[in-house]
């Protein structure tokens, strides 16, 4: 997986564009990178561009991800606001989604950016 971090245009979220595929060892870093210089900015709203990626992990690696890193990873801010932004047909992230809104994150699944950004600027 690669990804890249930076600052939206208005500087109200952080966005975290991630390519090839996802498993729970890359989610952790990259979100520990998006969320320490997310701390940095002062901000706790992400969006996180997987158009280009695919979930390639197993169920028991999503769930402990949702579960567990999400909440007690040190750098990483469970009150948090993500937006996951995923192509319409792919369904690999699905299960996160579900599992983390679970847990009480705020973490919301989304096939269209553009609802995606005005979601995040409307919390």
């Amino acid at each position: 997986m690669l990804s890249r971090i930076s600052l939206s245009d208005d500087s109200s979220y952080i966005i975290l564009e991630v390519t090839g595929e996802i498993t729970r060892e890359s989610a952790i870093k990259g979100s520990i990178d998006a969320h320490k210089f997310g701390k940095e900015k002062g901000i706790k709203k992400y969006l996180v561009d997987c158009t280009n990626s695919r979930n390639v992990d197993s169920v028991f690696n999503n769930y402990q991800f949702a579960y567990h890193d999400m909440k007690h990873t040190e750098g990483i801010d469970a009150t948090s606001i993500i937006v996951i932004v995923v192509s319409p047909e792919d369904h690999s992230h699905d299960f996160v989604e579900t599992a983390a809104r679970n847990n009480g994150l705020n973490f919301t699944l989304f096939r269209d950016r553009q609802k995606a950004i005005e979601f995040l600027k409307s919390q």
